[in-house]
This record gives C-alpha cells, structure tokens and sequence, in this order.
C-alpha cells in the first residue's frame, strides 16, 4: 500500500429495496457539497506540493536512511499524540470553523518554513519540526472535513461524495502536486512552502464563503471531554466491524509506511536502485492520481454489482503483489504500471471504507470514532517509518521491503477470517434508530 493511506476505520451497509414500479431520483450532492470539494482540491494540492518537496528538500540535506524516514515518523506521530484529541474536538464545536481554525494555521506554519528556506536556514531537524507541526494541523482539518461530508450531503449519495473527494484527493495531491514540487523545488526551496501557504489561504476563503451555517453536532447530555474520549473508543473497540478492520489496517498502515518512508532511496539519486532524477520522481509517481481517478468513478459501479465487502478484501490483497514489483523489476516501466494499479486499488478500498463509516456511525459520535480508529490506525505508522529506517541502515532496503510486504499479507488475513458480511449487517440494523438522529 502506499502512504496514501488506507483509511481502514470500516463500517457496514445495506441495501434498500426499491419497489420496480417507483422511479428513482438522483440527489444532487448540491453547492456546499462543491464548495467543500473545491477546498479540498486546494488543501490537498498544498499537501501534495509539500509531502513530495519535503522529502526531495531532505535529499539536498542527507543520504541516510534513518534521517529520511523521520520525515514519515514526522508525518503520522500527531495522529497518535492527538487523534483522539482531535475528534473529541471537531465533535464538540462547529466542524467548518475547526476546519477553518486548521487550514489557517497551517498556512501561517509554511510562511515560517518559506522564510526559513529563503534565509538558508532550513537545516534537517527545522524541516522534520516543521513536517511534525503540518501533521498536527492535518489532524483536525481532516477529521473536520471528514465529519463534514454527511451534514452536506444527502445519505444516499454519500458513496459518489466520497469518490469525488478521494479523486479530488488523489488528483490534486499526486497528479499535480508531486510534479508542481519538483519544478518549485528548481525555482528554489522557499516556494515549495510558500505556494502551499498561499493555497490554504483561499481553501479558508472558498469554505468560509460556499459552505454557510452552522456544523456543530447535537449532543444529547453535556460530558466531560475524557468522557468522550472513553465513548469514542469503547466505539470502535467494542464494535464487530470497526475493531477488525483498524487493528488490521493499522498493521497495514505500519507496514506501508516502513516501506514508503525510505522507498524514495531506493529509486531516487546516485547509488539507488534506478537512479532516477529527483524531478523526475514526481511524474512517474503522478501515474498514482491517474489509477485512484479511475478507481473513483469505477467504486459505485462495482459496489452496485458486487458486494462491498468482496470488492475491499480484493483491493487489499491486490496490494501484495504490486509491493513485490520494485523490487523484483527495478524498472521505469514496471515501477509506472506497479503505481498505477495502487492507486487505482487502493482509492476504491478507501472509498467504500470511508463511506460505510460514515453511514453506521451515529453524527454525533462521527468525530470521536473517527479519531479513535485513525489513532489505532494511523498510531503505528510512525513506529512503522523508524522501523523502516532502522531496518533499512542494518539489513537494507530489499530485507525491508521483502518484511513489510509479507507482513501485510498478514494483516488482512484478520479482517478478512473475522469480518462476514453478515457481520456487518447485524452490525448496521443494531444502529438503524441511531443513524436517524439529527447532526
């Protein structure tokens, strides 16, 4: 899997009959709906312009492996410090002003690093901060626009919203951020962090603007926040569906990211396996945006055709082997079409996760649950990028691909023998009353 991330916090769905004789209609997902995708596509081209340049501004800096896989460990440690934090938050307050609160923080962070970078004061320990401090900021704008969704969009469209905003995702982050860093990285290390500042700058705008009223959840009885905390993990702990998929996705995701972090070595400079430009890494891995845009307008229709469950566990297991492909063909071309098909896999399994949560999660209880499975899940990635640079500086780097692959296979195995579909329905029907309270 590649550090796209998997979001594997899961959830169940049914379907509803409809009777042949009553004609259906197609919901419009609506202007704040557009709106919360423009603002997506702008946050996430930042965010594509600066988790590509980052660890190209690294290679200027050092060759070592562990140093570089700080950057990932950098990355994914405020999911596992504030995760939990984060979604008490986003399910306490307005979620569009906490995401607002975020995206202006973030692009106030940038300008630092941009003045940094134009003063040739940016040194290795300033950049993993200045990456630490961006994921902070990337925790609760994520969560905020995450629990969004539902409130801006009718419930049965929730599966076209959601693959319209990973594409978006996938699209603006990879496809043009990845190669817009390289040609910034040319014009020189401030503007990677300067461009992405000001971006975040108009997503606030564009948000503020196009999605108006109020998104604060209705709670039924005031608690304290370590209450909430407790509520939203008891959730997902406790839950059929949920427990399965974030333990197994969070083996998953330490896995990817142990491999990931330091992949960039394998492929990347003089003395890697390819030896490939640094500006050209960018445009061989913008063939990930191209595989993820089909696999969004390809989910709806496999899901109506197959079931949800089938089609996720295949997308996973299909990660296995294309992990394999680097290093067993070291090639431009095996590597592109490697790319491609994670992409496309994994943005499918990432839009029917993320759209079976968000239908069995009580709203009230979205932002919680939420943090609690990306706190599991997304915990271990740090500990997965220092095993990667660890393993990699004593054993190297096809020892570490060969552990992080099999490892993987591994950890679908529990979601995959544990979780049936009817599982995930007698799950859905004991929250039906629940899903019908008001946001």
């Amino acid at each position: 899997m590649t550090t796209t991330q998997t979001h594997q916090d899961v959830t169940a769905a049914t379907a509803s009959s409809v009777p042949a004789e009553t004609p259906v209609t197609t919901e419009p997902l609506g202007s704040r709906f557009t709106a919360l995708l423009t603002t997506t596509g702008l946050a996430n081209l930042g965010d594509g312009i600066v988790q590509m340049g980052a660890p190209l501004v690294a290679l200027t800096l050092t060759r070592s492996p562990g140093q570089i896989s700080l950057l990932a460990a950098a990355t994914w440690l405020p999911w596992l410090l504030l995760g939990l934090a984060g979604g008490v938050v986003v399910d306490r307050t307005d979620r569009r002003t906490a995401q607002v609160v975020a995206l202006a923080t973030r692009a106030a962070l940038l300008g630092v690093g941009a003045w940094l970078a134009l003063t040739d004061a940016l040194s290795m320990p300033a950049l993993v901060v200045l990456v630490l401090l961006y994921g902070v900021t990337e925790v609760f704008a994520d969560l905020a626009q995450t629990s969004l969704v539902p409130d801006v969009v009718p419930r049965p469209r929730l599966q076209a919203a959601n693959g319209r905003l990973i594409a978006v995702q996938q699209v603006t982050n990879t496809f043009v951020g990845g190669p817009v860093a390289g040609g910034l990285l040319a014009l020189g290390t401030g503007w990677v962090f300067g461009l992405p500042a000001g971006l975040a700058v108009i997503a606030v705008v564009v948000l503020l603007r196009g999605v108006p009223g109020r998104y604060k959840p209705e709670r039924t009885q005031e608690s304290k926040p370590v209450a909430d905390v407790r509520e939203g993990l008891r959730y997902v702990v406790h839950h059929p569906v949920l427990r399965p998929f974030v333990i197994g996705g969070g083996v998953m995701n330490m896995a990817s990211t142990a491999y990931f972090s330091v992949f960039i070595l394998w492929v990347v400079g003089p003395g890697s396996r390819m030896e490939m430009r640094a500006e050209h890494f960018p445009l061989v891995t913008a063939v990930l945006a191209v595989g993820a845009v089909i696999g969004s307008l390809l989910t709806e229709m496999l899901v109506d055709r197959l079931p949800e469950l089938a089609v996720m566990y295949g997308c996973w297991l299909a990660c296995v082997p294309l992990m394999v492909v680097p290093l067993v063909a070291p090639t431009v071309p095996a590597l592109v079409v490697a790319i491609f098909f994670l992409g496309l896999t994994n943005t499918i399994g990432n839009t029917i996760s993320q759209s079976l949560r968000q239908r069995i999660v009580p709203r009230a209880l979205l932002g919680r649950t939420t943090g609690a499975g990306r706190t599991i899940g997304y915990g271990l990635m740090p500990v997965g990028a220092l095993l990667g640079g660890l393993v990699a500086e004593h054993a190297g780097l096809p020892t570490l691909f060969v552990g992080a692959t099999v490892l993987t296979a591994l950890a679908i195995a529990y979601p995959a023998l544990t979780v049936r579909r009817s599982t995930v329905a007698a799950a859905e029907a004991a929250n039906t009353d629940r899903h019908d309270e008001p946001a």
